[in-house]
């Protein structure tokens, strides 16, 4: 009797321990959710402020740095199809990742893995993440993209994508880039220049597209 009584007393410790368990992830995974909404969501309809990235800039350079935001509109039409032509062909098709691409970069025979990142994902790692190419970054990035991709219109992640990537040193967003490289508005830049634009991206920072390389 004494035994069967510790047995029970014991299952019934098991089960309260697993629903204890249970209601946590459940809670959990609620809390992660709602909170991944209230991150992405909004972004349909208010314009992000500032950026990780560009937080960061300002934290490691002590320099601030203001997004001056240009709408879909008033950006020269050249630009969005310079920027799908050169970062991510598949743009208008796929739901956040190009699998094909993601599957000839591991394939490759080269020193330096190229990226496969779509636009959706390099606006994911700018808008909330950070430089790097750890498991755990790209899982919350690969997480999000879902999310962004759901929400938000094509048109709408292209325009948020323009206006805070970084295109030269402390240079973000199309409005900036366009003013300072160019001393034009961002509706004004010519097909040639919304080109040399995005052939930068892939390393603002070393290629210019003010003064541009042969490579470039």
């Amino acid at each position: 009797m004494k035994r069967n009584k510790k047995s029970n007393k014991k299952q019934r410790k098991n089960r309260r321990l697993k629903s204890c368990i249970q209601r946590y992830l459940v809670r959990t995974i609620a809390i992660v959710f709602i909170l991944s909404l209230l991150l992405t969501l909004p972004l349909r309809w208010l314009n992000p402020f500032t950026s990780a990235f560009i937080i960061q800039e300002q934290w490691d350079q002590e320099t601030s740095i203001m997004i001056n935001w240009v709408s879909y509109d008033n950006i020269a039409s050249t630009m969005p199809i310079s920027v799908v032509a050169s970062e991510d062909q598949k743009f208008p098709e796929h739901w956040g990742f190009d699998f094909d691409s993601l599957s000839k970069a591991l394939n490759e025979n080269r020193k330096q893995t190229r990226g496969a990142s779509t636009i959706t994902q390099q606006l994911v790692k700018n808008l909330y993440l950070w430089p790097g190419r750890s498991l755990f970054r790209k899982a919350v990035e690969a997480y999000l993209t879902i999310f962004i991709e759901i929400l938000l219109p094509k048109q709408r992640i292209l325009e948020i994508y323009l206006n805070i990537v970084e295109f030269g040193p402390n240079v973000y967003g199309i409005d900036a880039a366009s003013r300072l490289l160019f001393s034009k508005q961002a509706s004004q830049i010519s097909a040639y220049q919304a080109a040399l634009l995005a052939s930068v991206l892939p390393n603002p920072k070393l290629m210019s597209a003010k003064n541009p390389s042969v490579y470039v």
